[in-house]
This record gives C-alpha cells, sequence and structure tokens, in this order.
C-alpha cells in the first residue's frame, strides 16, 4: 500500500510512496504524531537525480525490517530540497555544523520540536569505512532519546543557537568601491589548474557565477593571466567528460580533476547558467567553440527539458536501468557497430574510445587531445576531421535514442525556469536567433500564467490531467531571478510588458522579503511558515543566493527608472555581506558582480528603429559583440510620447533613421546611425 508521498507532485517525493516507511511530507502533521507519541523525527532529505539517494532508498527504504525499525521508533520525513529550500538550508547548515561537511542524501535526526541533534549524510545498511550501520544508528539514536533526553535536548539547543548566531548579518558601512573587483587576483591564480582549468584536484564543479566574475576582474583590468583561466576551464569542461558529447548538456560535475568521469545526472539550473557563461566567453574572446557549446546546450534544452507549454523540467537522472551512467557511455565495439569502419576510426580516435575502456569497462567520450593532433595521426586535415565527427555525432546520437533513458523529474521550478529563460533570452539577442526569444517569451507567459495565486508566485508547478497543480510559497530566489530574467527578456524584445511585469515583480520581493530593521532580504516570506530560523543563505553555490540576485536586479531596476528607493535597499543588502565579499570572494561572486555594476559605470544603450529593420538589428549586432558585462539596453520602434523608463525620453528616429544613443555617468554622446559610430563610442565612452 502507499504511503502518505502518494498525494504529492514532487518526483523524489513520489519516488518514495511506496517504501515500506511510513514517510510523511515535511507538514505539521508528521509533528503532531511526534509530540503526541513522544517520537524523535528522522528528516531525510534529497532529489530525484540524486544517484546515492536511489542507493539508500534501495538498501534502507525499502527494507521491510528497517522501515519496522524506522516506523516503530521515529517519525519519518521525506523532504525534496528542490522543494523546499528553506528547509534544505536550514539542516544543511546543521549537518555542516556537527560534521565539517554535508551533501544528499541528507539525513537528521530530530526532537519533536524540529530541533536537530544528529545528523550525516548517507550511511550503509552494513558498517562500513567506519561508519556505522543505519539500524545501527537508529537504534542507538532511539535508546539516547528515550533514556538520555537532557543530552539530547542540550545537544539540540547548542546546534539551533549556532544556527542562529550564523544567520544574523554583519554590516560593514565602508562604501563600495573597485579595490572589491580591481583586487589582488594571486591567490586566485595559485590555486588554479592550469593544465586541466578549474580550481584545485577532485571533484570539480563548473562553478559558472564564479567565472563570470572573474570575467568581470578581466574586462576591468586587462589582466589576460584571468581570460586565460576563464578560457581553459571552459575548453576543458567542453571537451570533457562531463560534457555529453553526444547530446549536449552538462552533468552535474566531474568526480575526477581532468573533467573526464561525471556524476551523471543533468540538472537545468546548470546549463541555464552555462549558457550565458560560454556565450559571454564568445564575446570575450571571438572563440566560435564558445558559441557553439552555448547553442548546443539550449537545443538540447529545447529537445529534451521543454513542456509542450512552455516550462522548463527539472532534471535528468544518473541513473538508466538502476546503472549509473549506463544511457551515456559506449563499448568501443559499438563504435564499429554503429558507425563502419570508416567513420568508427576516425571517431574513436577523436573521443578516445578504446577498447579497455575509461569508466568501468565502457567509454565516457571526451576530447582530450587537439583537433590538429588527431587529423595528423589519421592523415586527415581538421575539416575532413570534423565533418566525419558531425556524421558520427549524428548516428551515435540516433542509436542511442534507442536505449532506455534516464529518469525525469518533469516538476517546474520557478526560479530554475527563469534562469533558462534568461539564457534563451540573452542567446536569442546576442546570437539573433528568434525561435531562442519565442522560447523565453513563451516561458515567461507560462510562469505568468501557472505559477501565480494572486499576487503571490508559487515555487513549483506539475502537469496532472486537471491542467498542472501549482503549489508552495514562492522564495526569494523565485521573485528575484524571475525579475533578471524579465529585464533580459525586454532587452531581446524591447515589449514593454515584460519590463512592467519586472517591476511589478520586484516590489513584491520588497514587501514580502525585505527586513528594513535588519537590512537585508530574507529567503522566505513574511507569511511563511516558522522554522527554526528566518533562512538567509547569502553564499552564491550551485545556484546564485536569492539575495545577490535581488541586490543586481534592483541596482538595473533603479538605472532604468532612475529610482533611488530602488538603489538603496540594494546598497543596504550589499553591505550586509560586504565582509564576506573581502573575505571569500569566490564564495560570494554574484553579489560581487553587483558590486562591478554599481561601480563601473554602465553602459545605457537606447536603440530607437523597429526590430524588423536591418539598419536596427545592425546596431543591436554592434551592441551585443563585446563583452560589456554592465550594458542596460531600452529600445522603442521610434519616439514614445509616454516611454516606460526615463532613459527612452525624447529619443527618436534620426532623419528618419534608426539611431543608438550612448549614455553613461550621466553623461550622454550625440545620437549615431552607423555601426561603425556605435562601435567607437562604446569602446571610448
Amino acid at each position: 500500500m502507499a504511503n502518505r508521498l502518494a498525494k504529492e507532485t514532487s518526483p523524489y517525493l513520489l519516488q518514495h510512496k511506496d517504501n515500506p516507511v511510513d514517510w510523511f511530507p515535511w507538514g505539521e502533521e508528521a509533528f503532531e504524531k511526534a509530540r503526541a507519541e513522544d517520537k524523535p523525527i528522522f528528516l531525510s532529505i534529497g532529489y530525484s537525480a540524486c544517484h546515492w539517494c536511489h542507493v539508500m532508498e534501495h538498501e534502507s527504504f525499502e527494507d521491510e525490517a528497517t522501515a519496522k525499525l524506522m516506523n516503530a521508533e521515529f517519525v519519518s520525513i521525506k523532504v525534496d530540497r528542490e522543494e523546499r529550500p528553506d528547509v534544505d538550508s536550514i539542516y544543511m547548515a546543521a549537518v555542516q555544523a556537527m560534521t565539517g561537511s554535508g551533501g544528499w542524501p541528507m539525513s537528521i535526526f530530530m526532537t519533536n520540536d524540529a530541533r536537530p541533534f544528529f545528523a550525516g549524510t548517507y550511511f550503509p545498511p552494513e558498517p562500513r569505512s567506519g561508519m556505522p550501520s543505519f539500524t545501527q544508528l537508529l537504534e542507538s539514536l532511539s535508546e539516547a532519546y528515550r533514556s538520555r533526553r537532557d543530552e539530547v535536548i542540550d545537544s539540540s539547543s547548542r546546534i539551533v543557537a549556532q544556527l542562529v548566531a550564523s544567520n544574523q548579518a554583519q554590516f560593514n558601512e565602508t562604501p563600495l568601491d573597485r579595490r572589491l573587483i580591481e583586487r589582488d587576483m594571486s591567490d586566485v591564480l595559485g590555486r588554479f589548474d592550469p593544465e586541466n582549468g578549474g580550481f584545485g584536484g577532485a571533484p570539480k564543479f563548473p562553478q559558472p557565477m564564479v567565472y563570470e566574475y572573474l570575467l568581470r576582474v578581466w574586462s576591468a583590468t586587462g589582466d589576460d593571466a584571468i581570460l586565460d583561466m576563464v578560457s581553459t576551464t571552459l575548453t576543458r569542461m567542453a571537451k570533457g567528460g562531463m560534457y555529453d558529447q553526444i547530446g549536449g548538456g552538462f552533468h552535474r560535475y566531474s568526480v575526477d580533476p581532468i573533467w573526464l568521469v561525471p556524476h551523471f545526472e543533468k540538472m537545468l539550473y546548470d546549463n541555464a547558467l552555462l549558457v550565458p557563461l560560454y556565450l559571454h566567453a564568445y564575446q570575450a574572446t571571438g572563440d566560435e567553440f564558445f558559441k557553439s557549446v552555448a547553442v548546443d546546450v539550449l537545443d538540447y534544452v529545447r529537445r529534451e527539458m521543454l513542456h509542450p507549454q512552455g516550462g522548463f523540467y527539472s532534471a535528468q537522472d544518473a541513473d538508466s536501468e538502476g546503472v549509473e551512467g549506463k544511457f551515456f557511455v559506449w563499448e568501443a565495439s559499438e563504435f564499429a557497430n554503429v558507425l563502419g569502419e570508416e567513420v568508427g576510426v576516425p571517431a574513436a580516435a577523436y573521443w578516445s574510445a578504446t577498447s579497455d575502456g575509461n569508466f568501468e569497462g565502457k567509454n565516457i567520450l571526451w576530447v582530450p587531445r587537439d583537433d590538429s593532433e588527431v587529423a595528423d595521426e589519421l592523415g586527415m586535415s581538421v575539416c575532413e576531421l570534423l565533418g566525419v565527427i558531425r556524421k558520427a555525432r549524428e548516428k551515435l546520437f540516433e542509436a542511442r535514442e534507442q536505449r532506455v533513458k534516464p529518469g525525469l523529474d518533469d516538476k517546474v521550478l520557478t526560479s530554475w525556469n527563469a534562469l533558462m529563460q534568461r539564457a534563451f533570452a540573452l542567446a536569442g539577442a546576442v546570437f539573433e536567433r528568434p525561435d531562442y526569444v519565442e522560447i523565453a517569451v513563451n516561458n515567461a507567459s507560462f510562469l505568468i500564467e501557472n505559477v501565480r495565486h494572486g499576487d503571490r508566485i508559487l515555487r513549483t508547478w506539475k502537469d496532472s490531467a486537471d491542467g498542472g497543480n501549482a503549489h508552495l510559497n514562492g522564495y526569494l530566489e523565485d521573485y528575484s531571478f524571475q525579475v533578471e530574467s524579465l529585464i533580459s527578456l525586454y532587452e531581446a524584445t524591447f515589449d514593454d510588458q515584460w519590463l512592467i511585469e519586472a517591476r511589478t515583480i520586484a516590489n513584491r520581493m520588497i514587501d514580502l522579503f525585505w527586513d528594513g530593521d535588519a537590512g537585508v532580504f530574507h529567503d522566505t516570506g513574511t507569511d511563511h511558515e516558522e522554522l527554526l530560523v528566518r533562512p538567509r543563505d547569502v553564499f552564491d553555490n550551485a545556484t546564485p543566493s536569492g539575495g545577490s540576485v535581488a541586490a543586481t536586479v534592483l541596482l538595473k531596476l533603479a538605472l532604468i527608472f532612475d529610482d533611488d528607493e530602488y538603489r538603496e535597499l540594494a546598497l543596504r543588502s550589499l553591505g550586509s555581506v560586504r565582509d564576506l565579499m573581502e573575505q571569500a570572494p569566490l564564495g560570494l561572486p554574484n553579489w560581487l558582480a553587483a558590486v562591478d555594476f554599481h561601480t563601473g559605470r554602465p553602459k545605457e544603450v537606447v536603440v530607437i528603429g523597429a526590430l524588423s529593420s536591418a539598419e536596427t538589428r545592425s546596431l543591436l549586432r554592434t551592441a551585443h559583440a563585446e563583452y560589456m558585462p554592465n550594458l542596460v539596453l531600452a529600445g522603442a520602434p521610434g519616439q514614445v510620447e509616454h516611454p516606460i523608463s526615463p532613459l527612452l525620453e525624447s529619443r527618436a528616429l534620426v532623419d528618419g533613421e534608426p539611431a543608438a544613443y550612448v549614455c553613461e555617468n550621466y553623461v550622454c554622446q550625440l545620437p549615431v546611425t552607423e555601426p561603425e559610430a556605435l562601435a567607437e563610442l562604446l569602446d571610448h565612452s
């Protein structure tokens, strides 16, 4: 018989609905039962694409004897971290405080008032590598809760006090200046892996926000060593096994230092953040390879992660048929069978596929050698080699499509959708791809129509027979990410509705999440359920912190609407993490991006002319040609009587021709109608 999770919409929770464990979703019902029966709570947090979450489920949660013990001694709660980042954030901080590290599956043992007293991650079914078995742990902690309650309460009180203390903002009123951006980078350079890219050894994560920050440092300082760090890393990542060489899209991270063996799940947010990074690297270097990677990722998302109504799915699993990576790896014999010798031999050389394999006897495809080296070895030109590889990729893709695909987490998360919406909008504008812009527009419309309840944004949506189900209060990131994506969508379309929507959401974001007394944005709204602490995660981790994006978008809206209130809120928010930005810049790179925008004299470019006009498109092409991280774009077909932004006031065609106006630091240049003149203004203004 299915347990209570059968009524949930989260694919991760639904994966556990047939467990013999008497699971509860997070909610008052579970806590009432724990209090009534005087039992501790076991809280298990994970996500659908997490390989070790699946392992622990199979080993422990599907085991009748283990479930019987859990049901007798605990009230068990299962949480999808992607639906409930607030709960995940609080208890991840507890795990890290107690163990010094964290991860998923997350295993928390709590009192019946939600105070943690013991925590960890994965626990095996039998004692292993110094870890107790999960059943040993259950028995030990149950006994402690019954017979040594005072110790348990004392331990939980200390942990909660630590969580409360760590959640307090430490303000520094020192004015923000360029030294936060144009700092000594010798420490960062010292940690860089010059051969493989990335920082340190294994594991290696993509860290897109870190490299976005480094691009800004390069742009500000002209230090080519910084640009080399970014270029090397992005090249190695995209040629490694962490990138799906056949179908496009990045896996979660690499377990080794050379980007070869990935954790095979593909997350929407990773790919959404990597597209703008590769796009910006293309603008900075002119390297077409970076553009091709961004396009391949977007085409993968459109093909496999796009709901027919316009929303984006959350993730693809690491496992297929219960085996990690099975869908993505190849035996050398398959190359001959699928491709034949003429194509198979050069393809195997290019992707370094051998009979011994590089992963459990099979091959993760990667490109460890330069194209010219492989071509010389084969007696081919590089052009001939790449032509063969294009054919090979098409055939291997067709063959792979016959395999059992990894599981799909088909819930639609508002914040992650906003990230991908922005990626399509940016790429549509820069690469002149109206089809990409259309996908972004459709996604924006989907979110407006499907994840709203009155003036509240909801967190998650899942397709259903009755047209879809959206629920759970949205978090700060759901609001701030949407504002950022809508600004990008306005810049790609010059359609006022997106800027109006961005301002509406920003105002609601301030109402719900801004704490005027503390001078910070919290991650949960004023009407959210009471938790151990009101979470405020300031670090930019796998995704940007909601607060860093809130500061960024308020600074942009302050410029677009000439609104000092937005600017003041952003600067107060930045002041709450100023010391952290000094101490740990790579932990707060998106906050530093906001500082760069504030202190970096943003360029305001207004283009007047119909988007259908070749002359207008030529001006926009020029505006997008170079890497300018602090560019703000506005536009209209012609002079507007009641412009949405002061940037558009008194802007008109020049002698009937499309024109560009460039302003910076409250100083405007004369309008220009030729792309060459605009390029010169952008270079020298």
